[in-house]
């Protein structure tokens, strides 16, 4: 048997040069705008990128609404009302510290910056290159340049991290000349030209009169939305709104390929919850979502739990954990549960004068006795990255087995061993050769499969042998060839992906196996 690579004994920045290497070659990840140089830390995902994404947040909403009874979904709009982030507090606090390194002019979060003792003594390279002049500093505020190491920093300074956009066809910029001209025409009248802070509140306001904002999470519109849920679908608490969609964020650190970028899909549920009993439910989706990638996983090991200390809490928070994952950097987040009480329906029912409450008809008032309790909800959200869970599974999956090829040579063989759910093409069809009537007789095959509506491809390009890396490579769970004898008997080859191993069926035994192993049923 082949001798397995762990992805724990790799090499950290190698691994993940693999993985992106992977990404590009094979279809998964491109880098956006790329003929114009590209645009940084924005990606678009290729034939099979899209379908591994697809595929995952499928089966997230497979477990999280079709499989229960206690969830609905959300498809709500990307732009919303501004009052909306103005209430739910993004836009006086969805800042970060920002800082510029002087040395190699990295900007970076002062939060996320590597922490070092106030007064050590540190060495790092002019430019931040090794070929640099080695210099040295003292570090004076607790941090140094996550990049270059250097103590030589800029102020921080607050940096928002909404994208802001204009809705209508409005011309900001001549209203905002407009204004300045009237300004310069009043100092030849004997006035004075503003200063900084008055010029900018004057800027601010033409441009905030018809500002709208890309969200910066999905959540608050499953909050706005309560009420109209509750009401269209009699929906009885604990209940849940789903959704995956989109997000905006204006990163002033993008890392690790696609793990933090500015534009990312999320999925996320709203548990609505009656007061008191928020640590039941925290204590149970927190069990669920963990369970959830182990299952899909071939090292559940590589995630954790990690409960947040008092000081790591949202002011909007009592409890919270977060799923973690070991990338090759280390433990990091994949997804937050947490338990948001009941401040984002009380604030978003106090600023819009509606009543974001539930009526339990049931129950009893705790307060005075009487049959009926109003309350407003408390929530539970598991809140998860789709773009997270694809590097996350990617990295997962990826395996190198170390062998001998035919001739006695050392070889290795690449493959993603991701679950058959997951996979991006589940059976790929091979006709032996292009001739004799195989291609015709592996077309019939594939046509069958895709009447189960999965993804099935024909390939006939290049050797066999190729043909099977590249399958391997890209997570291809099955492969069946088409041969001469396949014209004789009707029988055909199977073979699987982990094993490599190959069994001879019948063209129906071989439709069956697929299916089975696919976890499809055959009708």
């Amino acid at each position: 048997m082949a001798d397995t690579k762990i992805n724990s004994n790799e090499d950290s920045n190698q691994l993940v040069q693999k993985i992106v290497s992977l990404c590009k070659r094979r279809g998964f990840v491109f880098q956006s705008s790329e003929i114009y140089g590209g645009l940084k830390s924005c990606y678009d995902y290729g034939p099979l990128g899209v379908e591994l994404k697809r595929n995952i947040a499928q089966a997230w909403w497979d477990s999280m609404v079709y499989e229960r009874e206690d969830v609905v979904g959300l498809d709500a709009s990307i732009m919303m009302h501004p009052k909306v982030w103005e209430t739910s507090g993004h836009l006086a606090g969805f800042s970060d510290p920002l800082v510029d390194c002087l040395n190699c002019k990295e900007r970076f979060r002062a939060d996320k910056a590597t922490k070092v003792d106030v007064g050590t003594t540190v060495e790092f390279y002019q430019g931040g290159k090794s070929s640099g002049k080695k210099l040295t500093g003292v570090c004076d505020r607790g941090y140094v340049c996550p990049q270059c190491g250097s103590t030589l920093l800029s102020k921080e300074r607050s940096f928002n991290l909404m994208f802001r956009a204009g809705f209508g066809p409005i011309d900001y910029i001549g209203q905002i000349v407009e204004d300045i001209e009237k300004k310069v025409a009043s100092i030849k009248d004997g006035g004075s030209f503003p200063d900084s802070k008055t010029l900018r509140d004057s800027i601010e306001s033409v441009i905030n009169k018809n500002a709208v904002f890309l969200r910066p999470e999905t959540a608050q519109a499953m909050f706005v939305q309560f009420l109209n849920v509750v009401q269209s679908t009699s929906m009885h608490i604990p209940f849940g709104i789903a959704q995956c969609g989109k997000s905006f964020r204006n990163e002033i650190v993008t890392e690790h390929f696609i793990f933090r970028s500015c534009e990312f899909e999320q999925m996320e549920l709203e548990y609505f919850v009656e007061p008191g009993t928020q640590a039941q439910y925290l204590d149970y989706w927190k069990n669920t979502r963990i369970e959830w990638y182990r299952k899909l996983a071939n090292k559940p090991d590589n995630f954790r739990l990690r409960r947040h200390d008092k000081d790591e809490l949202a002011h909007y928070s009592d409890d919270c954990y977060d799923i973690e994952y070991l990338y090759p950097w280390g433990w990091d987040e994949l997804e937050g549960i947490a338990s948001r009480t009941d401040y984002d329906l009380s604030k978003h029912s106090k600023a819009s004068n509606t009543k974001l409450s539930y009526f339990d008809l049931q129950k009893q008032d705790p307060n005075t006795g009487k049959q009926g309790y109003r309350y407003i909800p408390y929530v539970i959200e598991p809140s998860a990255g789709l773009t997270r869970s694809l590097l996350c599974f990617l990295l997962d999956a990826y395996t190198e087995e170390v062998g001998v090829d035919a001739n006695g040579n050392e070889k290795t063989r690449v493959l993603l061993k991701l679950s058959p759910k997951l996979a991006p093409i589940k059976v790929a069809v091979f006709p032996l050769v292009k001739k004799d009537g195989l291609p015709e007789r592996a077309r019939k095959i594939a046509a069958a499969l895709r009447k189960r509506r999965i993804n099935v491809v024909c390939d006939d390009n290049q050797s066999i042998g190729k043909r099977y890396a590249k399958h391997d490579e890209i997570g291809t769970p099955y492969c069946i060839t088409v041969d001469n004898q396949s014209l004789e008997d009707s029988s055909v080859t199977v073979r699987d992906r982990d094993t490599a191993g190959q069994v001879r069926l019948s063209e129906q035994e071989a439709i069956e196996h697929v299916l089975k192993g696919l976890g499809l049923e055959l009708i």
